[in-house]
Protein backbone atom coordinates (compact mmCIF):
# COMPACT_ATOMS: atom_id res chain seq x y z
CA UNK A 1 0.00 0.00 0.00
CA UNK A 2 1.14 3.11 -0.99
CA UNK A 3 1.77 6.05 1.85
CA UNK A 4 -0.42 8.80 2.25
CA UNK A 5 -0.92 12.15 4.18
CA UNK A 6 -1.42 11.84 8.10
CA UNK A 7 -3.90 13.29 10.48
CA UNK A 8 -1.38 15.74 11.65
CA UNK A 9 -0.91 16.89 7.83
CA UNK A 10 -4.45 17.47 7.02
CA UNK A 11 -5.08 19.03 10.26
CA UNK A 12 -2.13 21.54 9.91
CA UNK A 13 -3.86 22.18 6.00
CA UNK A 14 -6.99 22.92 7.76
CA UNK A 15 -5.18 25.05 10.48
CA UNK A 16 -3.65 27.05 7.43
CA UNK A 17 -7.53 27.55 5.91
CA UNK A 18 -9.13 28.31 9.03
CA UNK A 19 -9.95 31.61 9.34
CA UNK A 20 -9.99 32.52 5.85
CA UNK A 21 -13.39 34.49 5.24
CA UNK A 22 -15.46 31.67 2.76
CA UNK A 23 -18.55 32.21 1.15
CA UNK A 24 -20.59 31.04 -1.53
CA UNK A 25 -18.50 33.28 -3.40
CA UNK A 26 -15.68 35.82 -3.73
CA UNK A 27 -12.35 36.19 -2.55
CA UNK A 28 -12.15 33.70 0.24
CA UNK A 29 -13.30 30.72 -1.75
CA UNK A 30 -10.64 31.36 -4.29
CA UNK A 31 -8.00 31.78 -1.65
CA UNK A 32 -9.11 28.45 -0.53
CA UNK A 33 -9.09 27.16 -4.04
CA UNK A 34 -5.21 28.65 -4.43
CA UNK A 35 -4.42 26.67 -1.08
CA UNK A 36 -5.71 23.61 -2.79
CA UNK A 37 -3.84 23.97 -6.32
CA UNK A 38 -0.42 23.99 -4.02
CA UNK A 39 -1.59 20.62 -2.76
CA UNK A 40 -3.16 19.18 -6.10
CA UNK A 41 -1.60 19.55 -9.04
CA UNK A 42 -3.63 19.57 -12.24
CA UNK A 43 -6.81 21.09 -10.80
CA UNK A 44 -8.35 22.73 -12.73
CA UNK A 45 -10.29 26.43 -12.29
CA UNK A 46 -13.30 27.24 -13.15
CA UNK A 47 -15.98 29.83 -12.92
CA UNK A 48 -19.42 31.01 -14.04
CA UNK A 49 -20.78 34.72 -14.51
CA UNK A 50 -23.41 35.59 -11.90
CA UNK A 51 -26.71 35.24 -13.24
CA UNK A 52 -25.69 31.94 -15.18
CA UNK A 53 -28.72 29.69 -15.02
CA UNK A 54 -28.15 25.93 -13.91
CA UNK A 55 -31.32 24.30 -13.77
CA UNK A 56 -33.62 26.20 -11.85
CA UNK A 57 -31.25 28.09 -10.39
CA UNK A 58 -28.93 31.53 -11.18
CA UNK A 59 -25.23 31.86 -9.56
CA UNK A 60 -25.77 34.62 -7.36
CA UNK A 61 -23.63 38.22 -6.97
CA UNK A 62 -20.54 37.73 -5.55
CA UNK A 63 -20.39 38.95 -1.80
CA UNK A 64 -17.07 41.03 -1.04
CA UNK A 65 -16.74 42.09 2.69
CA UNK A 66 -13.78 44.57 3.69
CA UNK A 67 -14.94 45.91 7.23
CA UNK A 68 -17.70 45.16 9.27
CA UNK A 69 -18.50 45.95 13.14
CA UNK A 70 -20.52 47.22 15.87
CA UNK A 71 -19.22 50.71 17.64
CA UNK A 72 -21.36 50.52 21.06
CA UNK A 73 -22.29 53.73 23.03
CA UNK A 74 -18.97 53.66 24.92
CA UNK A 75 -16.81 53.58 21.49
CA UNK A 76 -15.94 49.42 21.59
CA UNK A 77 -15.96 47.79 18.32
CA UNK A 78 -17.77 44.84 18.51
CA UNK A 79 -18.72 41.89 16.25
CA UNK A 80 -15.69 42.28 14.14
CA UNK A 81 -15.57 40.43 11.32
CA UNK A 82 -11.54 40.99 11.54
CA UNK A 83 -12.00 38.82 14.12
CA UNK A 84 -13.79 35.89 13.19
CA UNK A 85 -16.08 35.76 9.89
CA UNK A 86 -18.44 33.98 11.82
CA UNK A 87 -19.76 37.84 13.23
CA UNK A 88 -21.02 38.72 10.04
CA UNK A 89 -24.40 37.09 8.56
CA UNK A 90 -22.96 35.82 5.10
CA UNK A 91 -24.56 38.04 2.35
CA UNK A 92 -25.16 41.03 4.57
CA UNK A 93 -25.15 44.20 2.25
CA UNK A 94 -23.72 46.80 3.14
CA UNK A 95 -24.58 49.54 5.93
CA UNK A 96 -23.79 52.34 7.67
CA UNK A 97 -26.16 53.67 10.29
CA UNK A 98 -26.97 54.27 13.98
CA UNK A 99 -29.70 52.38 15.61
CA UNK A 100 -31.36 52.38 18.90
CA UNK A 101 -30.48 49.18 20.78
CA UNK A 102 -33.95 47.64 20.43
CA UNK A 103 -33.78 48.13 16.55
CA UNK A 104 -30.30 46.75 16.42
CA UNK A 105 -31.73 43.40 18.10
CA UNK A 106 -34.27 42.47 15.00
CA UNK A 107 -30.61 41.89 13.67
CA UNK A 108 -28.32 40.01 16.18
CA UNK A 109 -28.55 36.55 16.40
CA UNK A 110 -27.26 34.26 19.22
CA UNK A 111 -28.02 30.89 20.60
CA UNK A 112 -29.66 31.00 24.37
CA UNK A 113 -28.46 26.92 24.26
CA UNK A 114 -25.55 27.97 23.69
CA UNK A 115 -24.57 30.65 25.37
CA UNK A 116 -20.56 30.81 24.83
CA UNK A 117 -21.21 29.81 20.62
CA UNK A 118 -20.93 32.86 17.58
CA UNK A 119 -23.57 30.88 15.58
CA UNK A 120 -23.17 30.80 11.41
CA UNK A 121 -26.06 32.37 10.14
CA UNK A 122 -26.91 33.49 6.21
CA UNK A 123 -29.02 35.50 3.95
CA UNK A 124 -28.01 34.15 0.64
CA UNK A 125 -31.06 34.69 -1.81
CA UNK A 126 -32.59 37.68 -0.12
CA UNK A 127 -31.14 41.06 0.44
CA UNK A 128 -30.62 41.34 4.76
CA UNK A 129 -28.15 42.01 7.18
CA UNK A 130 -27.15 41.39 10.78
CA UNK A 131 -24.17 40.11 12.95
CA UNK A 132 -23.80 37.12 15.16
CA UNK A 133 -22.55 37.50 18.74
CA UNK A 134 -21.97 34.76 21.47
CA UNK A 135 -25.61 34.92 23.88
CA UNK A 136 -23.52 35.58 27.12
CA UNK A 137 -22.27 38.95 24.98
CA UNK A 138 -25.64 39.95 23.17
CA UNK A 139 -27.41 40.02 27.05
CA UNK A 140 -25.04 42.48 28.27
CA UNK A 141 -25.23 45.10 25.85
CA UNK A 142 -26.77 48.10 27.27
CA UNK A 143 -29.02 50.65 26.15
CA UNK A 144 -28.19 53.60 23.49
CA UNK A 145 -27.28 53.71 20.50
CA UNK A 146 -25.52 51.46 18.45
CA UNK A 147 -23.09 52.45 15.20
CA UNK A 148 -23.47 50.13 12.47
CA UNK A 149 -21.12 49.24 9.40
CA UNK A 150 -20.77 46.69 6.96
CA UNK A 151 -18.29 47.71 4.11
CA UNK A 152 -19.13 45.11 1.54
CA UNK A 153 -20.18 45.06 -1.97
CA UNK A 154 -22.50 42.43 -3.17
CA UNK A 155 -22.72 42.65 -7.05
CA UNK A 156 -22.06 40.95 -10.01
CA UNK A 157 -19.36 38.84 -9.91
CA UNK A 158 -19.01 34.80 -10.36
CA UNK A 159 -19.19 32.13 -8.56
CA UNK A 160 -15.36 30.24 -8.10
CA UNK A 161 -15.21 26.04 -8.28
CA UNK A 162 -12.68 23.36 -9.33
CA UNK A 163 -11.98 20.11 -10.22
CA UNK A 164 -9.31 17.48 -10.73
CA UNK A 165 -9.90 14.20 -12.65
CA UNK A 166 -7.20 11.66 -12.61
CA UNK A 167 -7.95 9.09 -15.58
CA UNK A 168 -7.54 5.24 -15.02
CA UNK A 169 -7.76 2.85 -17.40
CA UNK A 170 -10.81 2.53 -18.03
CA UNK A 171 -13.40 5.74 -18.51
CA UNK A 172 -15.42 4.48 -15.01
CA UNK A 173 -15.31 7.14 -13.49
CA UNK A 174 -15.54 7.27 -8.89
CA UNK A 175 -16.59 11.55 -8.18
CA UNK A 176 -15.40 12.69 -4.97
CA UNK A 177 -17.32 16.25 -3.55
CA UNK A 178 -17.09 18.22 -1.08
CA UNK A 179 -17.43 22.22 -0.51
CA UNK A 180 -15.58 24.91 0.29
CA UNK A 181 -18.33 27.77 1.31
CA UNK A 182 -18.11 27.97 4.78
CA UNK A 183 -16.17 30.09 7.09
CA UNK A 184 -14.06 29.72 10.45
CA UNK A 185 -15.41 25.99 11.33
CA UNK A 186 -13.60 22.84 11.36
CA UNK A 187 -16.19 19.54 10.81
CA UNK A 188 -18.84 21.46 9.00
CA UNK A 189 -16.02 22.73 6.45
CA UNK A 190 -12.23 22.15 6.41
CA UNK A 191 -12.70 18.53 7.27
CA UNK A 192 -14.00 17.61 3.66
CA UNK A 193 -11.42 19.92 1.75
CA UNK A 194 -8.81 18.42 3.35
CA UNK A 195 -9.91 14.46 3.51
CA UNK A 196 -10.58 14.92 -0.21
CA UNK A 197 -7.21 16.22 -0.84
CA UNK A 198 -5.50 13.94 0.73
CA UNK A 199 -7.56 11.17 -0.95
CA UNK A 200 -6.71 13.00 -3.87
CA UNK A 201 -2.92 12.58 -3.23
CA UNK A 202 -3.25 8.93 -2.51
CA UNK A 203 -4.80 7.79 -5.56
CA UNK A 204 -2.80 9.51 -7.87
CA UNK A 205 0.08 7.53 -6.39
CA UNK A 206 -0.70 4.13 -8.11
CA UNK A 207 -2.29 2.72 -11.27
CA UNK A 208 -5.83 2.35 -11.20
CA UNK A 209 -8.85 0.91 -13.28
CA UNK A 210 -11.51 3.61 -12.68
CA UNK A 211 -10.89 7.71 -13.14
CA UNK A 212 -11.70 9.79 -10.11
CA UNK A 213 -13.04 12.68 -10.39
CA UNK A 214 -12.15 15.30 -7.21
CA UNK A 215 -14.88 18.41 -7.29
CA UNK A 216 -14.92 21.52 -4.62
CA UNK A 217 -17.48 23.02 -5.40
CA UNK A 218 -19.83 25.51 -3.20
CA UNK A 219 -22.41 23.42 -1.37
CA UNK A 220 -25.78 23.84 -2.78
CA UNK A 221 -25.18 25.51 -5.57
CA UNK A 222 -21.91 24.70 -6.66
CA UNK A 223 -23.28 20.83 -7.07
CA UNK A 224 -26.32 22.09 -8.82
CA UNK A 225 -23.70 24.55 -11.03
CA UNK A 226 -21.49 21.38 -11.83
CA UNK A 227 -24.44 19.32 -12.77
CA UNK A 228 -25.83 21.59 -15.47
CA UNK A 229 -22.33 21.40 -17.35
CA UNK A 230 -21.59 17.48 -16.42
CA UNK A 231 -24.78 15.51 -15.80
CA UNK A 232 -24.89 13.54 -18.75
CA UNK A 233 -21.61 12.64 -19.07
CA UNK A 234 -21.70 11.22 -15.16
CA UNK A 235 -24.82 9.54 -16.15
CA UNK A 236 -22.87 7.54 -18.26
CA UNK A 237 -19.89 7.11 -16.38
CA UNK A 238 -20.21 7.44 -12.72
CA UNK A 239 -20.32 4.14 -11.01
CA UNK A 240 -19.91 5.54 -7.38
CA UNK A 241 -20.05 8.53 -5.88
CA UNK A 242 -18.66 10.32 -2.64
CA UNK A 243 -19.57 13.41 -0.98
CA UNK A 244 -17.49 14.16 2.29
CA UNK A 245 -18.89 16.17 4.44
CA UNK A 246 -18.18 16.86 8.65
CA UNK A 247 -15.82 13.61 8.40
CA UNK A 248 -13.28 15.07 11.20
CA UNK A 249 -14.26 14.51 14.16
CA UNK A 250 -14.30 11.23 16.82
CA UNK A 251 -17.23 10.37 17.82
CA UNK A 252 -18.95 8.16 15.03
CA UNK A 253 -18.98 7.20 11.83
CA UNK A 254 -22.04 8.10 9.08
CA UNK A 255 -23.42 7.63 6.00
CA UNK A 256 -26.37 9.15 4.40
CA UNK A 257 -27.93 6.34 1.71
CA UNK A 258 -29.22 6.92 -1.95
CA UNK A 259 -33.45 7.53 -2.04
CA UNK A 260 -33.17 3.21 -2.94
CA UNK A 261 -30.32 2.54 -0.76
CA UNK A 262 -29.02 -0.15 -3.44
CA UNK A 263 -26.80 1.47 -5.47
CA UNK A 264 -22.67 0.34 -5.56
CA UNK A 265 -22.23 3.64 -3.77
CA UNK A 266 -24.44 2.87 -1.05
CA UNK A 267 -22.82 -1.01 -0.80
CA UNK A 268 -19.12 0.50 -0.87
CA UNK A 269 -20.04 2.73 1.98
CA UNK A 270 -21.54 0.38 4.10
CA UNK A 271 -18.75 -2.40 3.94
CA UNK A 272 -16.27 0.23 4.70
CA UNK A 273 -18.25 1.74 7.51
CA UNK A 274 -18.72 -1.96 9.18
CA UNK A 275 -14.90 -2.49 8.57
CA UNK A 276 -14.47 0.41 11.07
CA UNK A 277 -17.35 0.81 13.24
CA UNK A 278 -19.06 -1.85 14.81
CA UNK A 279 -22.20 0.40 15.32
CA UNK A 280 -22.18 2.79 12.20
CA UNK A 281 -25.00 5.27 11.42
CA UNK A 282 -27.29 4.96 8.22
CA UNK A 283 -29.34 7.46 7.49
CA UNK A 284 -31.61 7.40 5.11
CA UNK A 285 -32.15 9.92 2.25
CA UNK A 286 -34.78 11.59 4.17
CA UNK A 287 -32.36 12.75 6.69
CA UNK A 288 -30.39 13.91 3.51
CA UNK A 289 -28.88 18.23 3.27
CA UNK A 290 -25.54 18.05 2.00
CA UNK A 291 -24.44 17.97 -2.00
CA UNK A 292 -26.13 14.24 -2.35
CA UNK A 293 -29.32 15.72 -2.25
CA UNK A 294 -28.30 17.34 -5.73
CA UNK A 295 -26.22 14.82 -7.36
CA UNK A 296 -28.63 11.49 -6.15
CA UNK A 297 -32.27 14.00 -6.72
CA UNK A 298 -34.65 12.14 -8.91
CA UNK A 299 -33.66 14.31 -11.67
CA UNK A 300 -30.24 13.64 -11.65
CA UNK A 301 -30.27 10.66 -10.35
CA UNK A 302 -26.32 9.72 -9.69
CA UNK A 303 -25.64 6.79 -7.40
CA UNK A 304 -24.23 9.46 -4.77
CA UNK A 305 -24.00 9.19 -0.82
CA UNK A 306 -22.57 11.32 1.91
CA UNK A 307 -19.52 9.97 4.17
CA UNK A 308 -19.07 11.57 7.52
CA UNK A 309 -18.00 11.03 10.81
CA UNK A 310 -20.66 12.89 13.38
CA UNK A 311 -23.06 14.13 10.65
CA UNK A 312 -23.90 17.76 9.78
CA UNK A 313 -27.03 18.74 12.53
CA UNK A 314 -25.88 15.70 14.85
CA UNK A 315 -23.41 16.98 16.49
CA UNK A 316 -23.88 20.07 19.33
CA UNK A 317 -21.12 22.39 17.78
CA UNK A 318 -22.66 22.30 14.19
CA UNK A 319 -22.72 25.99 12.93
CA UNK A 320 -21.42 27.48 15.47
CA UNK A 321 -17.75 28.79 16.06
CA UNK A 322 -17.87 25.64 19.31
CA UNK A 323 -16.87 23.81 15.94
CA UNK A 324 -13.05 24.01 16.10
CA UNK A 325 -9.67 22.64 15.52
CA UNK A 326 -9.39 21.60 19.27
CA UNK A 327 -12.43 20.03 20.62
CA UNK A 328 -14.22 18.44 17.58
CA UNK A 329 -11.83 17.76 14.88
CA UNK A 330 -8.55 16.65 15.49
CA UNK A 331 -5.46 14.60 13.51
CA UNK A 332 -7.17 11.17 14.76
CA UNK A 333 -10.54 11.89 13.37
CA UNK A 334 -9.38 13.23 10.00
CA UNK A 335 -7.48 9.98 9.75
CA UNK A 336 -10.42 8.00 10.89
CA UNK A 337 -12.17 10.25 8.16
CA UNK A 338 -9.92 9.65 5.39
CA UNK A 339 -9.88 5.95 5.82
CA UNK A 340 -13.66 5.78 5.70
CA UNK A 341 -13.33 7.54 2.21
CA UNK A 342 -10.20 5.71 1.42
CA UNK A 343 -12.26 2.31 2.38
CA UNK A 344 -15.29 3.03 0.68
CA UNK A 345 -13.68 4.03 -2.98
CA UNK A 346 -11.05 0.99 -2.61
CA UNK A 347 -14.49 -1.37 -2.74
CA UNK A 348 -15.78 0.42 -5.56
CA UNK A 349 -12.10 0.01 -7.29
CA UNK A 350 -11.91 -3.48 -6.55
CA UNK A 351 -15.20 -4.57 -7.27
CA UNK A 352 -15.24 -7.44 -9.83
CA UNK A 353 -17.28 -11.16 -10.14
CA UNK A 354 -15.53 -13.46 -8.99
CA UNK A 355 -16.48 -17.26 -10.51
CA UNK A 356 -14.57 -20.13 -9.67
CA UNK A 357 -12.37 -22.24 -12.17
CA UNK A 358 -13.31 -25.44 -10.80
CA UNK A 359 -16.29 -27.52 -9.44
CA UNK A 360 -15.81 -28.55 -5.68
CA UNK A 361 -12.65 -27.02 -3.43
CA UNK A 362 -9.78 -26.58 -5.56
CA UNK A 363 -6.62 -28.48 -4.16
CA UNK A 364 -5.14 -25.60 -2.20
CA UNK A 365 -2.20 -27.51 -0.59
CA UNK A 366 -0.30 -27.97 -3.71
CA UNK A 367 -0.45 -23.76 -4.30
CA UNK A 368 1.14 -23.45 -0.88
CA UNK A 369 -1.98 -21.92 0.25
CA UNK A 370 -3.18 -24.36 2.73
CA UNK A 371 -1.12 -26.45 5.55
CA UNK A 372 -0.19 -29.99 4.35
CA UNK A 373 -0.63 -30.81 8.36
CA UNK A 374 -3.99 -31.35 9.57
CA UNK A 375 -4.19 -30.09 13.35
CA UNK A 376 -8.23 -30.21 13.34
CA UNK A 377 -7.85 -26.07 13.33
CA UNK A 378 -8.08 -23.32 10.63
CA UNK A 379 -6.08 -20.57 10.44
CA UNK A 380 -7.73 -17.23 9.99
CA UNK A 381 -5.81 -16.84 6.81
CA UNK A 382 -7.02 -20.15 5.15
CA UNK A 383 -10.39 -19.52 6.60
CA UNK A 384 -10.78 -16.43 5.12
CA UNK A 385 -9.19 -17.72 1.66
CA UNK A 386 -12.20 -20.58 1.79
CA UNK A 387 -14.58 -18.12 2.98
CA UNK A 388 -14.09 -15.70 0.11
CA UNK A 389 -13.86 -18.70 -2.65
CA UNK A 390 -17.10 -20.24 -1.26
CA UNK A 391 -18.84 -17.06 -1.82
CA UNK A 392 -17.66 -16.71 -5.09
CA UNK A 393 -21.17 -17.97 -6.90
CA UNK A 394 -22.34 -14.81 -8.75
CA UNK A 395 -21.94 -12.30 -6.16
CA UNK A 396 -19.79 -8.94 -6.92
CA UNK A 397 -16.72 -8.53 -4.57
CA UNK A 398 -18.26 -5.88 -2.33
CA UNK A 399 -21.47 -8.92 -1.42
CA UNK A 400 -18.69 -11.45 -1.13
CA UNK A 401 -17.31 -9.27 1.30
CA UNK A 402 -20.00 -8.24 3.28
CA UNK A 403 -21.45 -11.89 3.59
CA UNK A 404 -17.84 -12.75 4.82
CA UNK A 405 -16.94 -9.72 7.25
CA UNK A 406 -14.33 -9.28 5.35
CA UNK A 407 -12.57 -5.53 4.69
CA UNK A 408 -12.29 -4.36 1.47
CA UNK A 409 -8.44 -4.39 1.78
CA UNK A 410 -8.57 -7.77 3.31
CA UNK A 411 -10.96 -9.17 0.40
CA UNK A 412 -9.17 -7.23 -2.24
CA UNK A 413 -5.63 -9.29 -1.11
CA UNK A 414 -7.06 -12.28 -0.77
CA UNK A 415 -8.90 -11.82 -4.32
CA UNK A 416 -5.21 -11.12 -5.91
CA UNK A 417 -3.86 -13.98 -4.76
CA UNK A 418 -6.53 -16.83 -5.46
CA UNK A 419 -6.77 -14.90 -8.83
CA UNK A 420 -3.13 -15.14 -9.24
CA UNK A 421 -3.45 -18.87 -8.14
CA UNK A 422 -5.72 -19.19 -11.17
CA UNK A 423 -8.54 -20.15 -9.10
CA UNK A 424 -10.78 -17.62 -9.70
CA UNK A 425 -11.67 -15.76 -12.95
CA UNK A 426 -13.65 -11.97 -12.83
CA UNK A 427 -15.85 -10.15 -14.79
CA UNK A 428 -15.64 -6.52 -14.37
CA UNK A 429 -18.07 -3.82 -13.55
CA UNK A 430 -20.77 -5.85 -12.58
Amino acid sequence: MQPYDSGETMHGWARDLFAVPRSLTGPGVRATLDYLAGLLPGLQRHAVASGTAAFDWTAPDEWTVREAYIETPGGERICRFADDPLHLMGYSHAVNAELDLADLQAHLYSRPDLPEAIPYVTSYYARNWGFCLKHSERKALEPGRYKVVIDADLQPGRLDYADLVLPGRTSREILISTYICHPSMANNELSGPVVAAALARWWAGAPRTHTARFVFVPETIGSIVYLSRHLEHLRRHLAAGFVLSCIGDERAYSMVQTARADTLADRAARLALASLSEAPVLYSYLHRGSDERQYASPGAGLPVVSLSRSKYGAYPEYHTSLDDLENVVTPDGLAGGFELARRAVSAVEANKVWRPVFPCEPQMGKRGLYGQISTGRLETSHANRMHFLAYCDGRDFIDVCTATGLSPSEGAAIADQLHAAELITATPDP
